[in-house]
């Protein structure tokens, strides 16, 4: 049985289900409150301490997760931006992993969780070290910028959040360009560690049935 250790006793994660911690899609088990509602996001966030799943707005069931699981799919792979990841932990709602397309925040074992309910396995992992490095980077960067994966909207095709009024886009703009390789050079030793210890920033895994 899953458990949250107190210093005082320990306390099934079952004993936090009910109307505000609704279950896991994945794993079954309460989720918990995580990020206040952003804007450009679809609500507020929860996140499951068993298998690590986020879920954007108000959660639904399994099979929408699994929807979700088959629109990352890149030929035999799915590809994920892992919510257990060192970057996620560093940036908590300035993780580049919540873009406004965002409604499941994956992770290894949230995937695992799910694929079981059609008889599949994970079969293999693989860290992406380019994109990896890339979705840290823009996580530092949107420490200090009012918009949201500014960098990496301007750079390519990808979804981001501007700041609402022009001056803020135009401050960051120009903390984006300012600060670029200040940040290249902490997302480097930082990305490293991650993907050397399984907490990449984004994963493919090669899904399989039994």
């Amino acid at each position: 049985m899953d458990q949250v250790e107190s210093p005082h006793a320990v306390v099934p994660l079952e004993a936090g289900a009910g109307p505000e911690n609704p279950p896991c899609p994945a794993c079954g088990e309460p989720l918990f409150g995580w990020i206040a509602q952003k804007p450009g996001l679809a609500g507020a966030v929860r996140r499951c301490e068993s298998c690590g799943l986020g879920v954007v707005g108000e959660p639904a069931g399994a099979e929408e997760a699994l929807g979700g699981l088959d629109a990352r799919r890149e030929g035999e792979t799915i590809r994920i931006e892992n919510r257990a990841s060192f970057a996620c932990s560093l940036g908590g709602a300035g993780w580049s992993g919540l873009h406004p397309q965002a409604r499941h925040l994956f992770t290894v074992e949230a995937v695992r969780r799910l694929v079981a309910r059609r008889d599949q396995v994970v079969r293999s992992r693989r860290w992406r070290p380019l994109a990896s490095l890339a979705a840290t980077w823009q996580t530092l960067l949107n420490s200090v910028t009012f918009g949201h994966d500014v960098a990496l909207g301007a750079l390519r095709e990808a979804p981001s959040r501007p700041a609402a009024q022009p001056w803020q886009r135009r401050i960051d703009g120009l903390a984006s360009i300012v600060l670029a390789l200040p940040a290249l050079l902490i997302a480097l030793p930082v990305e490293l560690a991650g993907g050397l210890s399984g907490h990449g920033s984004v994963i493919s895994v090669r899904v399989e049935l039994f």
